[in-house]
């Protein structure tokens, strides 16, 4: 059976990206996480992370709260050590007539990601991905990496 070793990222959708950061700023440094920057599709994403896992706000595109980009949480990232893990995940979910993705690599993400995607009766977004490299790097070498 897959064991799940880790979170790898949370992601919330926040009505005001500003505001949140300015917030989080402040909580994560008290927590000892670390801050980056990037995009997916042109909309700025505020990432903060440790050597364990990230926690990502993204911009809302939505009020409505059954929409994926509203307000909240937008997907719940469990972390399996690799591909073989996921494909045997998801074939489990699918024996126990969960629908689920079929597993496979989005590059779009990292070379070397490799994920399947479902959802619980509540519509609540969940994703099983393997272990990256850039994340293996992180945890293994925390000391060593630079703010």
């Amino acid at each position: 059976m897959p064991e799940v070793i880790g979170i790898d990222h949370i992601y919330v959708t926040t009505s005001n990206l500003e505001r949140s950061e300015k917030f989080y700023d402040v909580v994560m440094k008290v927590l000892g996480f670390r801050k980056n920057q990037f995009q997916i599709d042109g909309e700025k994403h505020i990432q903060y992370y440790n050597r364990h896992f990230g926690y990502v706000l993204r911009p809302a595109r939505s009020k409505d709260p059954h929409n994926p980009y509203a307000p909240g949480l937008h997907h719940f990232c469990l972390r399996v050590e690799g591909e073989k893990e996921v494909k045997e995940a998801a074939r489990r979910l699918k024996e126990q007539n969960i629908s689920v993705s079929e597993p496979k690599r989005y590059p779009e993400y990292a070379p070397d990601y490799f994920a399947a995607f479902f959802s619980d009766p509540d519509g609540v977004r969940l994703e099983i991905t393997n272990y990256r490299q850039e994340r293996r790097q992180r945890h293994d070498n925390w000391e060593n990496i630079e703010p």
